[in-house]
């Protein structure tokens, strides 16, 4: 069975379960401004620094797609029926495929602690430290190894979509509350991760006890560096939504402002950014965006729109948001961090 619901927040239905411990964030507003690194497009992945930003590691001995079909292979018939899925699945009449969906929680009732044996357990713990940015990588997927609401490792979902071996097409889909992460060993032609991610953690994004805060403060050293012209351009009124329909391309019309209008400094930071917000995946996959984004136009045709719901004050936004041709980062700050992306080279025919 697999949940219709799957991208509901449990938080945003039980505000008694939202993480309250935030910064003044008007303090936090004037503490912000300092410059991130500047890293080029397509260069050198980011390194720890004092703070927050996580350093990207040494590459696995074993590289994840060799792990999934070590998992695969030594899984029972009833473990395949519980936790695997033809490469479709879920797929016809408009409707994605399953390994394609975003969840907020595990595609179905077989969980890893349930449905897995201890030594598969393990398995697929390594196979999601290998598609993080080493230990730095892995505490921002795990959210400090608590996997935020899903509490554990064990209750969230691995599961496998068509054939990993004889160089099948297949897919490794990690879901649990805030995460859906994916690798397919490119079986997905064009589209970075394999398809759409998902992230997230309760403390709202203006909090340092959010893991992903690093991000909050590096997007907002940009619109530090805009003039009251940029600003004013920068700064969208209402929500872009979330979810599937969040992030369909579409052929113009970004929100924000363009990477094409700004200085040869504002544009440095906007590549700091892409890379902060690459830096808990490994390096291939955070490469291979940066190749796509190349391949539909590069770094002009990327836009940043800053978004301010009504009831908002100061600089407080409640999402901001990066797109342009088959790029979509839309990061929720408030009341906590939700982050929907898709990255592909976008087919004609999905384009609005």
């Amino acid at each position: 069975m697999i949940d219709k619901q799957a991208i509901e927040c449990p938080e945003c239905k039980d505000p008694a379960m939202v993480d309250r411990a935030t910064l003044d964030r008007r303090g936090f507003m004037q503490t912000v401004g300092a410059t991130t690194s500047l890293l080029a497009v397509g260069g050198a992945a980011p390194r720890l620094f004092a703070g927050g930003r996580p350093a990207q590691g040494e590459r696995q001995a074993k590289p994840a797609e060799a792990l999934i079909r070590e998992l695969y292979q030594g899984l029972s018939d009833e473990q395949k029926r519980q936790v695997c899925m033809p490469w479709n699945h879920g797929a016809g009449n408009n409707q994605l495929a399953t390994r394609l969906r975003f969840y907020n929680a595990p595609i179905n009732q077989h969980r890893i602690g349930t449905a897995l044996t201890r030594p598969q357990q393990e398995l697929c713990q390594r196979i999601l430290r290998s598609i993080s940015s080493g230990e730095d990588g892995y505490r921002l997927l795990s959210r400090n190894g608590t996997f935020d609401g899903s509490g554990s490792f064990g209750g969230c979902g691995a599961y496998i979509f068509g054939d990993p071996t004889n160089n099948g097409q297949f897919a490794w889909v990690f879901a649990g509350h805030h995460l859906t992460v994916r690798c397919d060993g490119n079986s997905e032609p064009d589209a970075a991760f394999g398809g759409p991610m998902y992230y997230g953690h309760s403390p709202d994004g203006y909090s340092q006890r959010n893991c992903f805060y690093y991000q909050t403060r590096s997007v907002l050293s940009v619109f530090d560096a805009l003039t009251e012209a940029q600003r004013r351009q920068a700064i969208v009124i209402g929500s872009p939504g979330e979810g599937d329909r969040s992030v369909q391309f579409r052929n113009d019309n970004f929100p924000g402002l363009a990477a094409s209008d700004l200085t040869a400094d504002q544009r440095r930071l906007i590549e700091s950014v892409m890379r902060d917000v690459l830096s808990p995946y490994r390096r291939e996959d955070a490469d291979e965006v940066m190749q796509i984004v190349r391949r539909n136009g590069g770094l002009d045709r990327i836009h940043l729109a800053f978004y301010r719901d009504g009831g908002a004050t100061d600089n407080n936004w409640h999402f901001w948001r990066l797109e342009g041709p088959g790029f979509v980062w839309n990061y929720r700050v408030l009341p906590h961090v939700h982050t929907y992306v898709n990255i592909a080279v976008p087919r004609r025919e999905n384009q609005g």
